[in-house]
């Protein structure tokens, strides 16, 4: 049955070419214009094409795209100062062209150069940038009561500088491969595309409280990622190519704030000149004033390249924008940056955007072959009219609306969202996976980052129970010493609203085995497991399994292989059997409500025992719960995992509050428990002085309750920084009452060793950081002075704050190879206490970023 479905396909793909071959089409060409002797771009030389008399412009780097007419046999390029060049015409699956003009010979007079040192004191270069940045608002298109555009998106990603000659090992055993092959708007080398995402919206703006609104149409996925989760690629790749203003401060874009030339400390970063008064810019009779600008400091993140100005404009018109990235940059796997882009002006004066490429070359490794990437942007169909269904589009408080039938368009859709010529390869991604999966290499290959990326192995195609996660399948800890766990989930495959969970883990030392069950209903169909946003759900868990007391991990799971390595032995931990009840209900605005009812019971330990005042041993105890807690995160974005998520963007701040309740003698509860938590967490930028990170937590117990119910902080034992943990602390060397807590991370992204010549060359950053806590225990929850509450363990070293805060502090390098970021962390209070503490230490992360 496949080997027809296979000849049938060929058949049809056979015709379909054979048809194609003989329409007398118009013949779509790319190429690049240089100058002989330097090989450099020759900017906006101009190609024609005879007969049939079709012509088009070079960009500033020397590229140039076209459609020749039927029937054209050459094509001429001419730039001023060098000699006219004219090529035949190829028919080839590569339309590709490398034109080199020669320098004509003219006498020219002597010219005497003398360099003056640039200062921005009365630099008419400095001013004109200023009259720029001043004139923004005359220009500004959100100065209407309404604005809206349809915008359309296209991403690639595609192997740079593929090898299209017959001596090709990949070709000879993949030829359809050249069929994918187009040319690289930066080099103008062949690149093979191997992954297109395109999406169609329309953006609107309101001025009456500046509230916009993107409403999405259409998205279209294709290419080697698709094992990938889309949701998360689309997350990370909003994040990293963020709408490029010129007018802000920062342009965050990369995961990185780059200092824009109209900043208002441009004049202090930049160097700023007039380069050209009557400059030409492709689609513009007008000419133009160019202002080049320059990082005073190269390895900064900041931009060189032109602004162009429409000359005697007093309004400052941009026409043009042309940006690369310099090649000193302190910046990871990018070897080549280029931003382009275009502006038209409203009736009414406003400037409308109308393209914003980017492209990039990136590299993994060096001697591995370099990735090819771009992002462009085409902007059309500007309005300032009041949208007819604006009170719907705008009452809202999302920001952003993805139609049911986004994913779902056809062709015809996409060839009439797609408003510029776009490249053959690129629109044949589609058709590359499909030939891919042929190969057993790349059919397997695909399996296995699948799981590693999501943690689950599928099992099949349609998969309705991965197991997993993988992470966590061995493990080591004090109490138990190796541990073993297998489990798994059922998936959207098998119910869209009923989902289940479980595993099994058994430890070797203690001889126990522990386990987890839960069943969930989801309100809303989920695509393929529960804890995809936004939930709404109703879960019952029961489990019983060890509970790390001062020692639980926030972002991480606690039996993760690599926490297995400890830079000391903590084996005082409880058993906790629980069965919890839990609603959650978010929002797309990023608010949530989670409430739980919940019935646990702590049991002892070999090493952690619950003695009573009058010397007895209890060997558990019950609680019955009740609990909620409030969440937001304005503008939030996340990466979705399996079991957790992670924010993209740490910009956004994030406020929880927390509370639970176990009223004392009612349904079994041996102790009352009365807790409120507080949590704000928030990055800020700096500039050129990279950026802070802060998390502030507080928390009080309202009353009396055992000590492991009380506020203890998290110890980090492993050697790799554990975001909102303590480095250097003992496990439950403090019990508290009331606390507050301080997490700050300042990552200066080489502001400093920058500085130096020969360090700037390793792409070293500084990190510092400093955590600190303050608290306090009352006699309510003192064993001392409680006389029903189980005494605190005689071989666990607890002290008592005594008003002085705890504090840590540390010092690394981030960037180390460009994958590892290692911090030396001191120990700067309670040195003097009568127990062995670590009062230093080396701490180590994997930090991979650009």
């Amino acid at each position: 049955m496949k080997q027809h479905l296979y000849i049938l396909l060929l058949a049809l793909a056979t015709c379909t070419v054979s048809a194609r071959a003989a329409e007398p089409a118009r013949t779509y060409i790319q190429g690049i214009v240089r100058d002989s002797l330097s090989t450099a771009g020759l900017p906006y030389a101009s190609i024609t094409a005879e007969p049939g008399n079709a012509s088009t412009v070079a960009d500033s780097r020397g590229l140039f795209e076209m459609n020749l007419p039927a029937g054209a046999r050459t094509i001429t390029a001419r730039y001023q100062g060098y000699a006219p060049r004219t090529v035949p015409v190829k028919h080839s699956a590569i339309n590709l062209y490398d034109i080199y003009l020669t320098p004509q010979a003219e006498e020219l007079k002597e010219v005497v150069i003398k360099r003056k040192r640039y200062s921005k004191r009365n630099n008419p270069a400095v001013d004109f940038a200023r009259r720029i940045r001043n004139a923004r608002e005359l220009t500004d298109p959100r100065r209407n009561d309404f604005y809206s555009y349809d915008r359309y998106e296209r991403t690639t990603l595609a192997l740079n500088d593929f090898d299209t000659t017959a001596s090709n090992a990949l070709l000879k055993s993949m030829p359809f491969l050249i069929e994918h092959v187009d040319t690289s708007l930066i080099s103008g080398q062949p690149v093979l595309n191997l992954s297109l995402k395109e999406k169609a919206s329309t953006e609107y703006w309101q001025k009456d409280g500046e509230r916009s609104s993107s409403v999405v149409r259409g998205t279209r996925n294709s290419g080697i990622d698709e094992f990938v989760n889309q949701n998360n690629v689309t997350a990370v790749l909003d994040n990293f190519f963020r709408e490029i203003d010129l007018y802000e401060g920062n342009i965050k874009m990369l995961n990185n704030s780059f200092v824009s030339p109209l900043s208002p400390m441009a004049p202090d970063f930049y160097r700023f000149y007039l380069t050209d008064s009557a400059a030409v810019v492709p689609g513009s009779d007008k000419p133009h004033i160019a202002l080049a600008f320059y990082p005073q400091n190269k390895s900064y993140f900041g931009f060189s390249g032109h602004l162009y100005v429409e000359r005697d404009d007093t309004t400052m018109f941009i026409t043009r924008v042309e940006m690369k990235a310099p090649k000193e940059m302190n910046l990871n796997f990018i070897k080549d940056l280029s931003i382009v882009q275009t502006f038209d002006r409203a009736p009414d004066g406003s400037r409308l955007k109308t393209a914003d490429d980017l492209m990039m070359v990136l590299y993994a490794v060096n001697g591995l072959p370099d990735f090819y990437v771009t992002h462009r942007i085409t902007n059309r169909n500007h309005s300032f009219a009041r949208p007819a269904d604006a009170d719907s589009i705008f009452s809202t408080p999302q920001e952003k609306l993805v139609r049911p039938d986004a994913a779902e368009r056809d062709s015809v859709f996409w060839t009439a969202e797609a408003a510029r010529p776009l490249p053959k390869g690129e629109n044949k991604t589609h058709e590359l996976m499909k030939r891919l999966r042929g190969k057993p290499l790349v059919y397997w290959g695909e399996k296995v980052l699948h799981a590693l990326t999501e943690n689950y192995i599928p099992i099949g195609s349609n998969s309705k129970f991965d197991p997993g996660p993988i992470s966590s399948l061995a493990s080591y800890n004090s109490l138990e010493g190796l541990r073993l766990r297998a489990g798994g989930m059922t998936t959207a495959n098998l119910s869209r609203h009923w989902f289940g969970r479980g595993y099994v883990a058994h430890g070797f030392k203690d001889h126990r085995w522990k386990y987890g069950a839960e069943v969930e209903y989801s309100f809303t169909p989920k695509e393929y497991h529960s804890r995809e946003f936004p939930m709404h759900s109703l879960r019952l868990t029961h489990s019983y399994d060890i509970d790390r007391l001062g020692s639980r991990y926030l972002h991480t799971s606690s039996d993760n292989a690599v926490l297995s390595l400890q830079r000391m032995s903590d084996a005082h931990f409880s058993y906790l059997r629980q069965t919890v009840l839990r609603y959650t209900l978010e929002l797309r605005c990023n608010f949530s409500i989670v409430a739980e009812a919940a019935q646990r019971q702590q049991n002892e330990s070999r090493y952690l025992r619950f003695e009573l005042p009058d010397g007895t041993f209890l060997p558990h105890y019950n609680m019955t719960e009740f609990g909620i807690t409030l969440s937001y995160a304005p503008g939030a974005r996340y990466l979705q995992g399996r079991n957790e998520r992670s924010f993209v963007d740490t910009e956004v701040p994030v406020f929880t509050l927390s509370h639970r309740y176990a009223p004392k003698g009612v349904l079994g509860s041996r102790y009352g428990l009365n807790r409120t938590e507080l949590s704000v967490s928030k990055q800020f930028d700096l500039y050129i002085a990279g950026r802070l990170y802060l998390d502030v937590n507080a928390a009080h117990v309202w009353g009396s309750s055992p000590f492991t119910e009380l506020l203890i902080p998290n110890a980090n034992l492993s050697y790799t920084i554990q975001r909102g943990a303590f480095a250097l602390m003992n496990p439950m060397e403090f019990i508290n009452t009331s606390y507050v807590s301080l997490h700050a991370t300042w990552q200066l992204r080489g502001a400093l060793l920058n500085l130096i010549p020969v360090v700037r060359r390793a792409g070293l950053r500084e990190v510092v950081s400093f955590s600190g806590l303050w608290g306090h225990r009352s006699h309510r929850a003192d064993p001392t002075f409680a006389n029903m509450l189980p005494a605190l363990p005689a071989d666990v070293n607890v002290t008592r704050m005594s008003g002085r805060p705890y504090m840590e502090v540390s010092a690394g390098l981030d960037n180390i190879l460009k994958l590892f970021r290692v911090d030396y962390v001191w120990r700067l209070s309670y040195l003097d206490v009568p127990y062995p503490i670590d009062r230093h230490g080396i701490r180590i992360a994997l930090h991979v970023t650009f």
